[in-house]
C-alpha cells in the first residue's frame, strides 16, 4: 500500500511539473539565444558596475524579476548595491531620501512625489520598501517631466530659459553630446515613415534629455565597487543605446550589463543578430501574460 501511495505521489509530482513546463510564464536567454538559469545570470551580471533592467512598464514578470534580482544582488553586494529608476524624477530625490531615512510614513511621502506613476503601489513600491528595509540608496534619475515637455516644444533652446536650480535637475551633457543620428534617436524618425513631424528634432532631443539625465545621475551617485541596478523602459537601454550610450560617452570604461523584456511573438521574429545585441540577457514573456494597471 505504501509503495502504491509513493508511486502515486511521484506520478502527481511529475504531472504537475510537466504541466508547469508546458506553460512557462517566462524564459531567460543569453546572447547566443540559449536558455540560461537565473542564478547563472545573477552571478554574471553582478560582475558589472551597473546593470540596466529594461522593463515593459505594465508587465508583471518584469516587476517580479526586478525585486527578485534586487534581493539576489543584495546577497552578493550588500550595502554596495544601490538602485536608480526612470520612474522617479530628479526633483523628488530629497523626499525619497527622507522617506528612506524614516523621517515620515508613506502617507506623507506619496503626496509630495510629483508625477508619481499610477502603478507605483503594485510595481515599484516593493523596490522602494526593500531599499528602505536594507538601508540602500534609491536614486531618482529621470528629468522632471515639465522640462522634458519644454524641450519637446522648444528644443535645446529651452535650456536657455531655465534657472540654474532647474538646470541642476537635467543632465548637463545634453547640449554638448546630443547626436540625432545615433541609432536610438534616428530610429524614432525612421519608424514614422513618411509622416515625420516638423518638430522631430525637438522630439528626439526630449527623448535624449531623459537618457542623458538618467545617465548623469547614475554616474553622479556611483563610486568604485558599487553595483547600480537601474530600472527603465526597455527602449532606454536596448542595444546599448539610450542611457547606456550616454554613460559610455560621459565616462567610458565602466562595466555595464543589461537585461531586457520581450514578448514571445517579438522574440520569434527577431534575427540571431538582434537577439545577440539587444541585451546581455533577455526575458521572454508569454504573449498571454496579464498586465498591471498604470
Amino acid at each position: 500500500m505504501q509503495r502504491i501511495l509513493y508511486t502515486s505521489i511521484l506520478l502527481l509530482t511529475f504531472m504537475s511539473s510537466s504541466f508547469a513546463q508546458d506553460k512557462p510564464a517566462y524564459q531567460l536567454f543569453n546572447q547566443k539565444g540559449k536558455q540560461v538559469k537565473y542564478q547563472k545570470m545573477i552571478k554574471d551580471l553582478a560582475k558589472n558596475d551597473m546593470v540596466f533592467f529594461g522593463e515593459y512598464h505594465t508587465n508583471p514578470i518584469s516587476h517580479w524579476l526586478q525585486i527578485e534580482m534586487a534581493k539576489s544582488f543584495h546577497e552578493l553586494k550588500g550595502e554596495k548595491l544601490f538602485f536608480g529608476a526612470e520612474m522617479f524624477e530628479s526633483g523628488n530625490q530629497l523626499v525619497l531620501n527622507e522617506y528612506l531615512a524614516g523621517f515620515y510614513d508613506e502617507s506623507k511621502m506619496l503626496p509630495e512625489i510629483t508625477q508619481l506613476w499610477g502603478n507605483y503601489q503594485t510595481d515599484y513600491k516593493p523596490l522602494v520598501e526593500f531599499a528602505k528595509e536594507k538601508q540602500l540608496r534609491f536614486i531618482a534619475t529621470n528629468i522632471p517631466r515639465r522640462y522634458a515637455a519644454m524641450i519637446n516644444k522648444k528644443g535645446m533652446g529651452a535650456l536657455k530659459e531655465l534657472s540654474p536650480e532647474a538646470l541642476a535637475l537635467i543632465g548637463p551633457d545634453l547640449e554638448n553630446l546630443f547626436d540625432p543620428t545615433v541609432k536610438a534617436y534616428a530610429e524614432m524618425a525612421s519608424k514614422m515613415g513618411g509622416h515625420v513631424p516638423p518638430n522631430m528634432l525637438n522630439i528626439q532631443t526630449a527623448q535624449a534629455a531623459k537618457d542623458a539625465t538618467m545617465a548623469y545621475f547614475s554616474l553622479k551617485n556611483f563610486s568604485e565597487g558599487d553595483l547600480l541596478l537601474h530600472f527603465e523602459g526597455s527602449y532606454h537601454s536596448n542595444y546599448n543605446q539610450g542611457i547606456i550610450w550616454w554613460i559610455n560617452k560621459i565616462k567610458p570604461g565602466l562595466k555595464i550589463g543589461s537585461i531586457t523584456t520581450v514578448m514571445q511573438a517579438e522574440w520569434d521574429k527577431m534575427t540571431d543578430e538582434e537577439k545577440a545585441t539587444i541585451s546581455n540577457y533577455t526575458i521572454v514573456v508569454a504573449d498571454s501574460m496579464t498586465q498591471t494597471k498604470r
